[in-house]
């Protein structure tokens, strides 16, 4: 369940440099990425088998590891919890630097991925054929896969965005479901006008929060084409953004609570909190941490920007991807597509995953599926829509992740003090930039 929490950047430095620097040539001989991998190659190493290190800390996977051994006798998975997000990165890093240690395959968050394939660190899945699987997965997370034209990692799972409100809280103050980001507002004056105790959502800053919302508003803040990059948080989609979200906070309509929290999830069981826009992943969250809000919360698709408009975004997912120092990288791919593209796919959508699998986002069963929570809605018809609509072009980055750490010094301070939005994101753009410029990127 996907948190964008900060990460101590120092750790990951000698990633950037390594993507300017011309990284290490001493890749072992059985690296695919400039060669062609059959599948017939990839079916005879599963059957020849051998042993694999996999780190992961996506809770389905054990289930996935118990049914391919069963699948593959000969093969001997090693799945590794490295620790989640962040914590692996920073081991997984180290691992890269020391040159032992390395998994073969690795599970890396889509905003954090362009930053190890820019560091040399991912094989390319070219060699493997992988481009032709790209019907195969919904359009947000296969681009959020695909680094400088070249695919590096298989997608894992999804987060495409919905709207997800407290219907007995909307109906008690006569609120309709916002259908567009001014509508929201509107809803946010009535229902705090209504009850001041109650808010229509909450936030403190969150980057992850941001860059989907104008990721869903066209914005393409990040350009990327090698270590050429370019941030600019001026374009059309980042002032849609700002100039809902800045009469929020100037109004005091969000709840000055952090997500995650427990009084977050007191005020979503509770109904003092009454939406939260994030990832298809969030239900079972709902359902663990603030069971008081059982029957009372429904899902909608998304506020647009534009009247009339469908466009989604993602919030979160992650994809699987072979370490380039890893070795038996023809079986390496083997396991990955099974788990992401194969039999896995709905072993772990059974046991609570969401998909980024257009055959399980399509599959009748998955979409009449009731959630209780919801009062028996059946909320996958809304999220597998949410996916298909998904606006395309996006980039992250390639050091996202130390990008994000600095969001509270730079953006964050709108939501406690007299900065803007605008100016906070000017400012998260300049310390972005300088960073970048700093370990070797051409910055624009």
């Amino acid at each position: 369940m996907r948190k964008f929490l900060p990460i101590a950047a120092v750790a990951l430095l000698s990633l950037g440099l390594a993507a300017c620097g011309g990284g290490d040539d001493s890749s072992d001989s059985s690296s695919s990425s400039s060669g062609t991998v059959s599948d017939a190659d990839v079916t005879a190493a599963l059957e020849k088998g051998g042993d694999l290190t996999v780190w992961a800390w996506e809770p389905t996977l054990k289930q996935v590891v118990t049914k391919f051994q069963e699948k593959y006798p000969n093969v001997k998975v090693n799945l590794v919890n490295a620790g989640t997000g962040n914590d692996q990165y920073t081991a997984l890093q180290n691992a890269i630097a020391a040159g032992k240690g390395v998994p073969d395959v690795a599970q890396i968050e889509y905003y954090a991925l362009p930053q190890f394939a820019l560091g040399k660190s991912l094989t390319s899945l070219a060699g493997y054929g992988a481009d032709a699987l790209k019907a195969d997965f919904t359009p947000g997370p296969w681009s959020s896969v695909t680094s400088g034209g070249t695919v590096y990692g298989l997608p894992m799972d999804s987060g495409p965005m919905a709207l997800y409100y407290n219907k007995e809280v909307f109906d008690k103050y006569g609120i309709e479901v916002p259908k567009t980001w001014d509508e929201y507002l509107d809803a946010a004056r009535k229902l705090h006008k209504a009850d001041p105790k109650a808010y229509i959502t909450n936030d403190t800053g969150d980057a992850g929060l941001t860059t989907s919302l104008i990721w869903q508003a066209g914005g393409k803040p990040y350009t990327v084409d090698g270590t050429n990059v370019t941030i600019n948080f001026a374009d059309q989609g980042a002032t849609e953004f700002t100039k809902v979200w800045q009469q929020l906070i100037t109004e005091k309509l969000i709840a000055p609570i952090s997500s995650w929290s427990d009084q977050w999830f007191q005020g979503i069981a509770g109904g003092t909190i009454a939406t939260v826009a994030t990832g298809a992943w969030m239900p079972a969250n709902f359902t663990s941490s603030a069971p008081g809000g059982s029957g009372k919360w429904r899902a909608a698709e998304l506020p647009q920007w534009t009247a009339g408009g469908t466009a989604s975004a993602e919030n979160g997912g992650s994809s699987l991807a072979i370490m380039d120092k890893g070795t038996n990288k023809e079986l390496a791919y083997g396991f990955m597509k099974y788990a992401n593209d194969g039999d896995g796919v709905q072993i772990r959508v059974d046991n609570g995953a969401f998909p980024a699998t257009t055959k399980q986002l399509n599959d009748p069963a998955f979409l009449n599926t009731e959630f209780k929570y919801f009062g028996g809605q059946k909320a996958n018809e809304i999220f597998a829509k949410s996916a298909q609509n998904v606006v395309t072009g996006w980039s992250y980055l390639p050091f996202q992740v130390y990008s994000n750490s600095i969001f509270n010094d730079t953006v964050g301070k709108a939501y406690v003090s007299s900065t803007t939005l605008a100016d906070g994101l000017k400012a998260w753009q300049e310390q972005s930039a300088k960073y970048g410029t700093e370990q070797g990127f051409t910055v624009k």
